[in-house]
């Protein structure tokens, strides 16, 4: 990890650049419960809730909590770009044969824990990563974005390409077709994905409806 080079340098954001602009919201079907559904799977409201949850606790325990959290208001659509991004990462990994194991990743987390100076200082820096990034806490959102990189830079070896423009736009066109193959759904409680944009922009419709024909409410922080 170029001293936060394999783990942490990278943002959710950058790697989500390739992936996204096929990620295209829907609401045509009624996911009770779910933020996303990727390929049939869903991507549960209380999955990113706890992992919200876990940053917000994280960030409370340091000094600086208030400028910490205000600066991360949008943290629950960056976890669930994140998660959808890293489920279709994974089906186009396997689809070209690309396997991680858990020993690959904690091979990578003892690395990035060498080079920041223990486990301690290697939170410190997936709490507070360089500006645009997006805060990880805890060993579980740590381990999931090592397995993302791990699992992006297997499929560039795979196709033979390098993090060049060229070789981006490659893997890009890989993570399209996957996502376009196995269909992925977004909440609109959480936006609906712009491609020129490459962000989640404010959905046109509710996906989640009470019998009434409301929108539930919202509940999830940041």
């Amino acid at each position: 990890m170029k001293r936060r080079s394999s783990a942490l340098s990278v943002s959710a954001a950058a790697l989500l650049a390739a992936a996204a602009p096929l990620l295209t919201g829907c609401s045509t079907d009624a996911h009770p419960g779910a933020a996303a559904v990727v390929g049939g799977e869903r991507i549960s409201l209380a999955t990113v809730q706890s992992q919200v949850e876990t940053v917000r606790d994280a960030q409370r325990d340091r000094p600086e909590a208030d400028q910490l959290i205000a600066a991360t208001s949008g943290l629950t659509r960056e976890r669930v770009e994140f998660l959808v991004y890293l489920e279709v990462l994974e089906r186009t990994a396997a689809d070209a044969g690309v396997k991680v194991s858990r020993r690959d990743v904690q091979e990578a987390r003892d690395q990035a824990e060498e080079s920041l100076g223990g486990a301690d200082a290697l939170a410190r820096a997936a709490l507070t990563p360089a500006s645009g990034a997006t805060p990880l806490a805890g060993d579980e959102q740590i381990d999931q974005m090592l397995r993302s990189q791990l699992l992006f830079q297997g499929l560039a070896a795979e196709l033979g390409v390098t993090p060049d423009a060229s070789g981006v736009q490659r893997i890009a066109d890989e993570l399209a077709r996957t996502a376009d193959e196995i269909g992925v759904e977004i909440n609109p409680r959480f936006g609906e994905w712009d491609a020129r944009q490459v962000m989640l922009t404010d959905a046109a419709e509710p996906w989640l409806r009470e019998a009434t024909g409301e929108q539930a409410p919202v509940t999830l922080d940041g």
